[in-house]
């Protein structure tokens, strides 16, 4: 009895697990709390109604410590958070709130270079016998030669500031043991061994096992990351560890096969996404979802902090949204919903010589209609070329206020996709497979477990479409049940499912 237990909770927490949907968010365009202009924790906390209304379970945020770029990367004080976001005990607060919701929140990090406002630079550059000598990277003896960003020896940021970028020395074992301190008081920051005021896991912005392949700070994942991640286990054996590959091209299996992480983007299936086409999705899907090792899982998502909004895309429909909305959702992995995304938010990458270039995809989320008012976190007004070209318009159909209340908007979509992620057994947990059909305009799909299979119908074109689905390979089904949009249907053996489907229409039955 004790076994069968044991073995129900197990599987209660994959399922819960499972049903995992992220929200990524730049938390200094989400919601400010105090009328600075900035994004804030205070304002994150307030917002955890609207996260749990849409159906969301986690939050993923961007760097807190301190730095003087407004995205937070590259670091003054690893051990301070941004003051334009609050104070330690208001980020407890959030954490607390979160966990007593049922939630999850992780931390973005990225502890490879500092800035030259860091006190290790500070104390160490010109002067060798600096106790941080060697927790930086100096091209010579005499600390007078620091080795620069992808050796670019001075940034501009959006205020026109100059910082320089230095690459940390992680070769060195004081600068793992101190990852390993920073990373670990924020797993249980009162040190009580209950967590509730603790993260649920790392996103480690940027990971290389040769930082930045420069064959000076080399075999990180087996020297530096390993070692670091087994002892933040040992404190909570339960947290998550996502990767985001250095290298956008990568499937991420060398990240689980040799730096021990737990998941990693799915950025070739994004790409797919992106392009509305079956042979590449089919492609795309199959490498991404059927191929991973056991317990490791892959992040499932359309756009990012560092990617154009799906929105902006060339040719882009809310037709088209909504059908990238349930790709994003339905094919399997982790779903992770960028702030924004589930209102269709624009923005790209515009020219310049700046951190302010990527702006335009990091703008403030649009809560009303008017583009003014409480919680508009317009902390880059009057600032330059991505303000005057702002996506942020009034009245343009792309806000909260005006898409909460129509349920055929883009936002009502995502609610219900996320609905149906989370309740439907297949969906959830369920393994994913290619389903073949007759349409070159028509992708289909299998999620499936032992007790339930759901299948799904995409037409990625923008006209009607009939498509055959051969169904002759899944046994006992006699009929297809709709969950979302089409039929009822009944199955004849030997003979394809014949569909009709709109256009950009999905389509989900549960098979029986």
């Amino acid at each position: 009895m004790k076994k069968i237990l044991i073995a129900l909770l197990v599987l209660f927490s994959l399922h819960l697990q499972a049903q995992e949907v992220i929200y990524h968010v730049f938390q200094r365009s989400f919601f400010d709390s105090n009328g600075d202009g900035h994004g804030d924790l205070p304002g994150m906390k307030q917002k955890l109604d609207y996260l749990q209304e849409l159906g969301v379970t986690s939050i993923l945020l961007t760097p807190l410590y301190q730095s003087e770029f407004y995205h937070n990367y590259f670091a003054t004080d690893f051990e301070k958070i941004d003051p334009a976001y609050g104070t330690l005990d208001e980020y407890v607060e959030l954490v607390k709130e979160v966990h007593k919701r049922g939630m999850k929140i992780y931390q973005d990090v990225e502890m490879q270079y500092v800035t030259h406002e860091h006190p290790w630079y500070i104390d160490s550059f010109d002067n060798p016998k600096s106790p941080f000598s060697d927790y930086l990277y100096y091209d010579d003896s005499l600390n007078q030669k620091p080795f620069f960003f992808y050796n670019i020896p001075e940034f501009t940021t959006y205020t026109n500031s100059k910082q320089k970028i230095i690459v940390v020395n992680m070769n060195n074992p004081a600068v793992r043991n101190y990852t390993f301190d920073v990373l670990n008081f924020w797993l249980d920051p009162n040190g009580d061994g209950k967590f509730d005021d603790g993260v649920d896991g790392f996103r480690l912005d940027h990971m290389m096992d040769d930082l930045d392949n420069m064959g000076k700070v080399t075999n990180l994942f087996r020297d530096f990351w390993v070692p670091v991640l087994n002892d933040l286990r040992k404190t909570n054996p339960d947290i998550k560890i996502i990767a985001e590959q250095a290298n956008w091209f990568s499937l991420g299996r060398e990240y689980f096969r040799e730096a021990n992480v737990d998941r990693v983007f799915a950025f070739y299936l994004s790409w797919a996404i992106e392009q509305f086409n079956k042979k590449e999705l089919t492609k795309a899907a199959d490498s991404t979802l059927t191929k991973n090792p056991e317990g490791k899982e892959q992040i499932v998502f359309i756009e990012n902090h560092d990617t154009r909004r799906f929105g902006s895309v060339v040719g882009m429909t809310d037709e088209k949204l909504k059908v990238a909305a349930s790709l994003n959702m339905l094919l399997g992995g982790i779903p992770l919903l960028y702030y924004g995304q589930e209102i269709g938010m624009k923005g790209k990458q515009i020219e310049g010589d700046t951190d302010g270039n990527d702006i335009p995809m990091r703008e403030a989320f649009e809560w009303t209609a008017s583009a003014e008012g409480t919680g508009m976190a317009l902390w880059y007004k009057d600032t330059g070329p991505w303000w005057d070209s702002t996506n942020v318009k009034p009245y343009d159909g792309i806000s909260l206020e005006e898409q909460r209340g129509n349920p055929a908007s883009l936002w009502n979509h995502y609610k219900k996709m996320i609905e149906l992620k989370k309740t439907v057994p297949a969906l959830t947990v369920g393994k994913y497979q290619v389903i073949e059909n007759n349409n070159d305009n028509v992708f289909s799909f299998l999620r499936y477990t032992n007790n339930q299979k759901v299948l799904v119908v995409v037409n990625l074109s923008d006209k009607n479409q009939v498509a055959g689905v051969q169904l002759i390979a899944i046994e006992k089904v006699k009929k297809a049940e709709p969950l979302f949009n089409g039929t009822l249907l009944k199955f004849k053996k030997q003979k394809p499912l014949t569909l009709n489907i709109k256009p950009y229409e999905v389509q989900l039955y549960e098979l029986k």
